[in-house]
């Protein structure tokens, strides 16, 4: 008899605010938000990649199962 193996859930993709960007690969809502807007100010002051650090060492990806969402989607959540 054959053993069959489990689907690997695949790990949750985090991409730093601080990582470089080219131009002319941007997002629909790039343009569209003011800096000036209070959501944006906040997510200026947040150190996301600290908590998203402490967030993966707590809750390691699990082997099996549903897709793990954006850490930064789930503690935008919570704040």
């Amino acid at each position: 008899m054959r053993k069959t193996t489990k689907r690997r859930a695949p790990r949750s993709e985090y991409t730093s605010p601080n990582q470089l960007s080219l131009s002319g690969f941007e997002t629909p809502f790039y343009n569209q938000l003011a800096p000036s807007n209070r959501w944006v100010v906040l997510s200026k002051q947040i150190p996301w990649d600290d908590l998203v650090n402490m967030y993966s060492k707590r809750n390691p990806p699990k082997a099996t199962g549903r897709p793990a969402l954006n850490p930064r989607v789930l503690i935008g959540a919570v704040i």
